[in-house]
């Protein structure tokens, strides 16, 4: 039973793989912890020689529970975090932690970068604005204060990108980290001069653009000691993390709409016609001539994650939902501010920061975890309050990653949305986007809707009217607190 197709994801928390058979579909699941690391606030650096570590135990992993030969791999997709950025020596050397997409060190340089430019052409030329999501202004930053970095820099890739290189050998640019980093003209279909100048990112640094879909190199033998592979494996550039995971979700007509509620919280709606926002983000679809206008939230699982950690070390996530569920949607008069990394969209402000307000001698720490949950819904509400603004609605949404499987996180989300979620069962997120891109590239798939024969609902949540009416009132708190606090958040060092 040859045929199989590894899909491997690059994530905040965790290397996630899969093995996919187009007929039997997912046959083995594997993961391997990765750390993201803050050393100073507004920082998220990660280490990607573990990236590559995990790569490598993550498909033996898969390949022994499968019970397959080495050669029974026909290809490999890798999709990972957008636009991380790596930087590499001329031997191929990683010169520093990678930074994040949601790292916001570089709130000054990305003033300075907006001051430069028309922000309305750099809007309508690559779909996004300067924002902390940018590669500009980070690559400034660097210059700045790690110019000897720079100076032996001569590769430039993102995280999927830098997996796709350990592979083969190769240097590629998959098309959606080229237009998330701000630097890529979207109706030109190439790097744009000026913006690479004003950003003084040389031109060489950058690898070939591709599709997702295209093969770009083969599995090396040094390559397939690490991984178990065998060398000469075709590998397609491959996807960013949330565009894999919203077509793996099933995301294909227009008006199709994700709620992803992981480390970062990420929304998708797709398009068949180009729709631009500064407040938002734009990438293509994997599907040729569609497009996902999307937003993603710097952190929210993470905040999660954060809450457990530091003030309930000795519970799970399943009790904290048990207490948190026993108070009353909008937690009694407690909201929270998201903004702890900054926050990307809909603000785009790297020097907002998490607020708890409302706090009496009341509250528990069931209230505060509520209100966790609470706030980072109401980060998805303000996404879609932009939507509604450019006539785009939607009557229900998907959601997926690991934070549908906590009841409570998925009625909280679909109370405050208004909007029945569908839950998609077994959903490995982006690793099932890799791993069917993979086959499309090498020809086991001949039609993009062939995904939904490995896309399965298993339930929706259903929003309930009078918890809606609920958050009204501490949904508009929440919009007032970031409004009236703004200028305060620039005098916190």
């Amino acid at each position: 039973m040859a045929g199989f197709l590894l899909g491997i994801d690059i994530g905040t928390t965790a290397t996630k793989g899969i093995l996919l058979h187009p007929t039997h579909g997912i046959v083995a699941e594997s993961q391997a912890a990765a750390e993201l690391q803050s050393p100073q606030p507004g920082w998220a650096e990660e280490d990607p020689a573990d990236w590559w570590a995990n790569v490598g135990s993550v498909t033996r992993a898969c390949m022994v529970q499968a019970g397959i030969e080495t050669d029974d791999v026909a290809a490999v997709g890798v999709s990972g975090m957008v636009p991380t950025l790596i930087l590499l020596d001329a031997d191929g050397q990683v010169l520093r932690p990678s930074i994040q997409q949601n790292d916001a060190r570089a709130a000054q340089e990305i003033h300075e970068l907006q001051s430069q430019v028309d922000q309305d052409d750099v809007l309508a030329r690559t779909g996004s604005s300067v924002t902390q999501q940018s590669i500009g202004p980070k690559i400034l930053w660097l210059r700045r204060h790690e110019p000897e970095m720079v100076q032996r820099t001569v590769h430039l890739l993102g995280s999927y990108d830098f997996i796709v290189h350990k592979l083969t050998g190769r240097f590629s640019c998959e098309r959606n980290w080229a237009l998330e980093s701000g630097l890529f003209d979207l109706h030109r279909e190439d790097w744009d001069a000026a913006l690479l100048g004003s950003a003084r990112i040389e031109h060489g640094w950058l690898g070939e653009v591709h599709w997702p879909s295209d093969v770009v190199g083969e599995v090396t033998p040094a390559a397939a000691a690490q991984t178990g592979l065998a060398a000469g494996t075709p590998v397609v550039a491959g996807s960013a993390d949330h565009i894999a995971s919203a077509f793996s979700a099933g995301l294909k007509g227009s008006g199709d709409l994700l709620v992803k509620l992981g480390g970062a919280g990420d929304i998708l709606y797709c398009l068949d016609h180009l729709v631009v926002d500064p407040r938002l983000y734009l990438d293509y679809h994997v599907i040729p001539g569609k497009y996902l206008i999307n937003g993603c939230m710097a952190a929210s699982g993470s905040i999660i994650k954060w809450f457990r950690d530091e003030f309930a070390p000795g519970a799970n996530h399943a009790e904290l939902d048990v207490a948190a569920a026993n108070v009353h949607p909008g937690s009694d008069g407690l909201v929270l501010l998201p903004y702890f990394l900054g926050e990307k969209t809909p603000i785009n402000d790297p020097l907002a920061r998490g607020v708890l307000f409302g706090l009496t001698l009341t509250h528990t720490r069931a209230h505060v975890y509520r209100a966790v949950l609470e706030g980072i819904s109401f980060g998805f509400r303000h996404h879609l309050m932009v939507l509604a603004e450019r006539g785009l609605k939607a009557d229900k949404a998907r959601v997926t990653n690991g934070g549908a499987r906590s009841a409570l996180w998925k009625q909280i989300t679909a109370n405050v949305l208004n909007l029945p979620l569908e839950e998609i069962a077994h959903h490995p997120g982006s690793s099932l986007g890799a791993a069917f891109i993979a086959g499309k590239g090498i020809g086991l798939f001949r039609q993009w809707g062939e995904i939904d024969r490995f896309v399965d609902v298993a339930a929706t949540v259903e929003p309930e009217p009078s918890a809606h009416a609920s958050y009204e009132a501490p949904f508009a708190v929440y919009q007032e607190l970031y409004k009236r606090n703004r200028d305060l958040f620039e005098q916190i060092k």
